[in-house]
């Protein structure tokens, strides 16, 4: 389905944030490696976690679910031998799960979104699983890929950090449960250290023991470790609240979210910063985050490496600031979805920003009297370039039609349902 994003002056009032995609699918798949009965409160229902609930319980999990909470029972160290595995567009539970199918007799991941997960590379990750002696089948790289594991073995692996940090996360859910010590060595950059961060913490709390150096570049992982069954509470969702907080920022507002919790260690959090940098007005106390736009902004440069999934909702906002953004250090972001550089921006262009494009970077050159709009866009079946180009919509002189708005659900379903209820002017279209 299409949306139609009709010019909106002013938004008020008040929602409660997203639960947190990113915890969510860490918090299900360290209960499903655990032996017993964890629960988990407040987890994300979006396609993306709804993908790790449907993967592990495939491979031997139960799930029980109520409007609160949910009960998983684990499989532990043994997960059940299955012959097909469909992670659907999420290319975090793809990785985590490429790691934790090693343990498997053979399991293929199959590929049914040929033009978005299907052209997205792994090969930094199938390296480092040949490296536990793991036998990895797949087409240069990319899906469909089978995992020939059942014997994997500790030792010292070397993972490349310069695409993704996800490869490194798969490691280090994978490598506690080997007979043997880990020692693990990332190589080149690693991008998105902030979400290793995020792994290393929910680790912990399953009761994983794992020795990291402070710059997150080499961890010693002891071998024969057990995940506890445990209780989790998940937070507010960052990066889909980013897109709300740019929206209220562009426009004449009065909007609170509530549940983003100010000592979060999601790197996103980084939105608040931003857009107090740009002079939005702005207060956050007590998990509540209020915006009292008044449309005017100015620009500013950041690293974006340090938020990326936020990157594209602060771009938006930097399209009516006065002056030259620049987002630097941001080139894991064309590895998405979608090449959220170059689609993302020739999108922006046809509704009238001027923007441009380096390797790693995204210079936006602000227009606070607005952009002309009236076009239609494509949105490459990526939710985060669908919900940043809604942002540009509310400040168009006339409507947006933003092309297959429906696959904003990968993360954030109710999104255009919130910003309905922030009186956005917004409509569904077949």
């Amino acid at each position: 389905m299409d949306v139609i994003v009709r010019p909106t002056p002013e938004l008020k009032g008040e929602i409660g944030a997203l639960s947190s995609k990113n915890y969510t699918t860490r918090y299900l798949l360290v209960a499903a490696l655990a032996e017993g009965e964890s629960t988990i409160y407040y987890p994300a229902h979006s396609e993306d976690s709804d993908a790790m609930r449907r993967c592990i319980q495939d491979l031997g999990a139960t799930l029980v679910e109520d409007d609160e909470k949910a009960v998983i029972t684990g499989f532990g160290r043994s997960p059940k031998d299955v012959t097909e595995l469909n992670v659907g567009n999420a290319g975090a539970v793809l990785r985590f799960l490429m790691g934790i199918t090693a343990l498997s007799k053979e399991v293929t991941f199959v590929n049914t979104y040929p033009d978005s997960l299907g052209k997205r590379p792994h090969d930094d990750l199938i390296d480092a699983l040949g490296q536990l002696g793991v036998e990895v089948d797949h087409n240069n790289g990319r899906l469909p890929i089978t995992i020939r594991g059942g014997q994997p073995k500790g030792g010292n692996i070397s993972v490349s950090g310069s695409v993704s940090s996800q490869y490194l996360s798969a490691l280090l859910f994978v490598t506690p449960l080997l007979a043997e010590d880990s020692e693990i060595t990332v190589t080149g950059d690693l991008k998105s250290k902030v979400v290793i961060g995020q792994t290393l913490e929910v680790l912990e709390q399953a009761g994983i023991v794992i020795h990291a150096t402070d710059d997150y570049m080499h961890f010693r992982v002891p071998g024969g470790q057990s995940y506890q069954a445990k209780t989790y509470t998940v937070q507010g969702d960052y990066p889909g609240s980013a897109a709300v907080l740019a929206a209220a920022a562009v426009t004449q507002s009065d909007v609170t979210i509530r549940n983003l919790s100010e000592d979060s260690k999601q790197g996103e959090r980084a939105i608040i910063d931003v857009l107090k940098m740009m002079q939005t007005p702005l207060t956050h106390k007590n998990g509540d985050v209020r915006v009292q736009g008044n449309g005017k902004l100015q620009a500013l440069e950041f690293d974006g490496d340090t938020a990326t999934d936020a990157v594209l909702a602060m771009v938006a906002a930097a399209v009516f600031a006065e002056g030259t953004s620049r987002f630097y250090n941001v080139e894991n972001l064309r590895y998405k979805e979608c090449d959220r550089i170059t689609d993302y921006l020739n999108e922006l262009r046809k509704a009238g920003a001027n923007v441009e494009e380096k390797l790693a970077e995204i210079i936006v050159h602000g227009r606070p009297e607005g952009v002309e709009g009236g076009v239609e866009i494509n949105a490459h079946y990526d939710h985060r370039v669908i919900m940043a180009l809604t942002v540009v919509g509310l400040r168009s002189e006339k409507p947006l039609l933003i092309k297959d708005a429906h696959h904003v659900a990968k993360s954030y379903p109710q999104y255009f349902d919130h910003l309905k209820a922030l009186g956005a002017d917004v409509e569904w279209v077949e």
